[in-house]
């Protein structure tokens, strides 16, 4: 679930972290320019028992596959992202990927040494973003040449791993050196390590849990509630119509931003409701913040589908690991280390229940959990990263048992 490029893009630092962030910047060269790639699966069979015909994604790779083909890396990305984790597309690209920050030659997941991976999602929510490459609801299904729609089958956490393996097994790499990513991207991790423990040699999990709860996955439905009250929405049957849900993904979108964000933020980047004088006067005026926060959201809709949105939340909402009844007994499936990062301030995907994730793993000395302090909540994955630059460089070479 979900952090976001975009948000990180216009995200103010505070002035306390700033000097920190530029202290703690590695002195490192920046990777050759990347290349988005395409992947094709035919005949793709769910974890649910459900057939796609044909399944493509994009993927990006950072450093070289050794000889051995024992160096990759794989990264999973997050609700909002896509596999461009690093790098930029071109020369004067303003905006490198979201880890960019620990992704590189000699960065903390140094590409000097380690060949790094990443894919875009199933129904990836960017379904009309150049760069993105991704089978959902707004693909055409070739049995009928119309897009899916909700016709598409529901996809889960499991699928997206199973995509990805796909992939590897393309390219002949049978071991992962490790699988890292961040909030939705810690889910695939986990799955990887506890589904493949004799292919993942360790594991990262940033500002995730190896569960969503009830609570959580109620809270996630208000992310889905505005685009199936959208009259436009029509039962997910939009594609062909002028009126698209537009109004319902934007205030999906703000919920899923307001979500991922710290209070604290969110009071120093909208305008106080104390100082909002037309609110206080008329029922009809909208608050200035809600404004403020619908016109953030409306700009980072414009490459997104309603539909993926939908389905990303329910892959979200299922999310316990290996699909298991008892996913505390399923987690123990993993074998390889694990470094659990999770942000001391996140509201969605708390500390707290990453913690009960590393418990339920066991007690055992190569599962450890270090926290991220920032000022941002659950972005704080993203933004913060870095300042665990030694420690996640010493796990990542550290020798196995």
């Amino acid at each position: 679930m979900p952090i976001f490029r975009q948000a990180q893009r216009v995200l103010c630092v505070s002035l306390f972290w700033l000097p920190l962030l530029l202290s703690a910047a590695p002195a490192a060269e920046s990777l050759p320019l990347v290349q988005k790639q395409r992947f094709e699966i035919n005949n793709f069979k769910t974890s649910q028992g459900a057939l796609i015909s044909k399944v493509q994604v994009g993927w990006e790779a950072y450093g070289k596959l050794n000889a051995t083909k024992s160096n990759a890396i794989l990264v999973t990305h997050h609700f909002s992202g896509s596999s461009h984790a690093a790098g930029r597309y071109h020369a004067d690209d303003a905006n490198p990927g979201y880890w960019d920050s620990i992704i590189g030659p000699g960065k903390a997941i140094d590409t000097n040494q380690f060949y790094v991976i990443s894919s875009d999602t199933l129904v990836n929510l960017n379904a009309y973003d150049p760069t993105v490459i991704t089978t959902g609801p707004a693909s055409i299904n070739p049995a009928t040449g119309q897009p899916y729609g909700l016709s598409f089958p529901l996809v889960t956490i499991v699928d997206f791993v199973e995509v990805q393996k796909a992939l590897l097994d393309s390219l002949g790499i049978q071991q992962l050196h490790a699988v890292v990513g961040p909030s939705m991207g810690s889910f695939q991790a986990i799955e990887w390590a506890s589904r493949y423990p004799t292919r993942v040699q360790r594991v990262l999990p940033a500002i995730g849990t190896a569960a969503v709860d009830t609570y959580t996955a109620l809270k996630l439905q208000r992310w889905a509630d505005p685009i199936l009250l959208d009259p436009h929405w029509q039962s997910g049957n939009y594609y062909h119509n002028r009126q698209q849900p537009t109004q319902g993904l934007t205030y999906a979108l703000a919920a899923v931003t307001l979500d991922a964000l710290h209070p604290d933020v969110v009071a120093a980047q909208f305008a106080a409701i104390t100082a909002d004088k037309a609110a206080h006067q008329d029922i009809h005026t909208p608050l200035k913040a809600q404004q403020q926060l619908l016109a953030r959201a409306a700009k980072r809709s414009k490459l997104m589908d309603a539909n993926h949105l939908l389905y990303l939340v329910r892959a979200s909402q299922l999310w316990r690991v290996g699909l298991a009844a008892d996913w505390q007994q399923a987690i123990k499936q993993i074998k390889a280390p694990v470094l659990w990062l999770p942000a001391r301030g996140d509201l969605l995907l708390t500390a707290k229940s990453a913690e009960q994730s590393q418990q339920a793993l066991g007690l055992r000395p190569d599962n450890q959990l270090q926290l991220i302090d920032g000022d941002s909540g659950h972005l704080d994955g993203l933004l913060y990263i870095q300042q665990h630059e030694a420690l996640i460089r010493a796990f990542l070479n550290q020798s196995l048992p």
